[in-house]
C-alpha cells in the first residue's frame, strides 16, 4: 500500500516540493541558486526516479515531472536577503516535515535518508575532480581558489 494515497491532494502537492526545499537549503549559504546548482538538482531529481528506494518510487516519479518548475518558482519567490531566504525555506520544510511524519515510520525514515542524499548532492555541485586528484583531503580554502 502506498502511504501517499492516504494524504490530502494539497499535502501531496506540498510533499512534492520537499526535494526543492532541500535543494534550496543546500544552496542557502551563498544567497542564490546558481546555474550549476540548478542543473545538479534537476539532474539528481531525474536520477532519483530510477535509483531511489522502491518505497519512494511513485513519489519521485511524480515529483520529477514538476521539479524544475517548482524549483524555479520557489527560488523566484524567495527573498534575496540570506537570512530571510533561509528562514522561509526552513519554514516550508517544517510544514512538509509534518506531512512526512504522517506517512509512517518506515516511509519517513527512507524519505529522510533520501533527502539527505539530495542535500549532499546539490551541496557538492561545484565539486572539482581536479581537487580530489591534487588534494585528496578536502581543504576548504583551497577548494575556493581552484574554481
Amino acid at each position: 500500500m502506498n502511504p501517499l494515497e492516504n494524504i490530502l491532494p494539497e499535502e501531496k502537492e506540498a510533499l512534492q516540493k520537499f526535494p526543492v526545499c532541500v535543494s534550496l537549503l543546500a544552496t542557502a549559504s551563498d544567497h542564490t541558486l546558481d546555474v550549476a546548482e540548478k542543473k545538479s538538482a534537476i539532474q539528481f531529481s531525474h536520477i532519483k526516479t530510477y535509483s531511489c528506494d522502491p518505497l519512494l518510487n511513485s513519489f519521485y516519479q511524480e515529483a520529477d515531472h514538476i521539479f524544475k518548475q517548482n524549483l524555479l518558482q520557489l527560488d523566484d519567490d524567495l527573498s534575496e536577503n540570506q537570512e530571510e531566504r533561509t528562514e522561509a525555506i526552513k519554514m516550508k520544510s517544517q510544514q512538509v516535515e509534518k506531512i512526512v511524519l504522517k506517512l509512517g515510520n518506515g516511509y519517513t525514515s527512507v524519505m529522510h535518508l533520501s533527502m539527505k542524499s539530495f542535500k549532499e548532492h546539490v551541496s557538492k555541485s561545484h565539486h572539482n575532480v581536479l581537487e580530489d586528484f591534487i588534494f585528496p583531503i578536502p581543504i576548504k580554502a583551497l577548494a575556493i581558489n581552484l574554481k
